[in-house]
């Protein structure tokens, strides 16, 4: 009888080899991370403290910098439109894919389907925001497409893009350039549930809600938070769409329409005069620390027991 594959005898000690770090492979990583971001981010917290114009020596200014900022209108336009577009705009986005998601896994050509969803969020946003400017253009002399369809309905022409109604355009946008990208993860989630779940369930009587609220959400939670994260990050970025949809494109459009994005573009490269580098930096402190807060309240809110299968 071979015994080369016996297992030791009780009591006979097991000999565990470490697994040591090939720190020739891990090095090069380790660096460019400091590099490239944890270097600039401690820069950016000290620069926060500091009046700057882009030359000459930084001078402190301890927390004044963040004072200025707190009392900007601009700044309070945008930290109230950055929360919108992501608590508003991830609801809608969830919705439709957890919806698409319930439809998809029966059809036949639901792959074909997927890329045909995915395909918005490879455009690239600029090219998002000059289309649906192009949709919801209002000029008396040179109408959207959207105002044009009103007409031949015999409608009022309607001013999509105007800054009290902007944001909810941005969020249309938003969702509908996104969804696929968050169709196409849970769909990948819900592919490795086992199909005999949905068999038992069918022979159940259960309904389409029953089989998504006891079967494919808890199986896919630990997903559902990974995308929830995904589009927090995200939606805290958000520049480009709102820049050229809710302006001309070539300067900065209407403060009431602005992003935490813009307000930095705007205190750092804009039109109001001197840069000033340390609202910027005190307000990018703003949004990583934003970042943080929600992604530890939304993965602490979906935490639960893993389901293993």
């Amino acid at each position: 009888m071979a015994r080369g594959r016996d297992l030791p005898a009780t009591g006979t000690p097991h000999l565990v080899r470490k697994r040591r770090l090939f720190w020739p492979f891990v090095l090069p990583a380790i660096v460019l991370y400091v590099l490239f971001l944890v270097g600039p981010a401690i820069v950016t917290v000290v620069l926060s403290f500091t009046r700057w114009s882009g030359a000459g020596t930084p001078r402190f200014a301890g927390f004044d910098e963040y004072a200025q900022m707190l009392g900007s209108e601009s700044f309070r336009y945008a930290f109230g439109n950055t929360l919108m577009y992501i608590a508003v705009g991830g609801i809608g986005t969830f919705l439709f894919a957890f919806l698409f998601a319930m439809v998809l896994r029966d059809m036949k050509a639901s792959k074909l389907i997927r890329a045909i969803l995915f395909f918005p969020n490879i455009v690239a946003p600029v090219a998002i925001g000059m289309f649906f400017g192009f949709v919801f253009r209002y000029n008396p002399s040179k109408q959207g497409l959207a105002n044009f369809l009103l007409n031949l309905a015999g409608a009022p022409a309607a001013k999509f893009l105007q800054p009290e109604t902007v944001v909810w355009v941005v969020i249309g946008a938003l969702i509908w350039a996104s969804a696929g990208f968050y169709i196409t993860i849970l769909m990948a989630a819900i592919d490795r549930i086992p199909p005999y779940l949905y068999e038992d369930a069918d022979l159940c009587g259960a309904t389409p809600w029953q089989k998504f609220r006891h079967i494919t959400l808890p199986m896919i939670w630990d997903v559902v938070g990974i995308a929830g994260v995904l589009w927090t990050i995200g939606a805290v970025k958000i520049f480009e769409m709102v820049f050229v949809l809710a302006g001309p494109g070539t300067y900065l459009p209407p403060n009431k329409t602005w992003t935490l994005a813009i307000y930095v573009y705007d205190r750092s490269f804009g039109t109001q005069g001197t840069p000033e580098y340390g609202v910027a930096c005190a307000t990018a402190v703003v949004m990583i620390a934003l970042v943080t807060f929600l992604v530890l309240t939304l993965r602490w809110v979906m935490r639960r027991e893993r389901l293993e299968y």
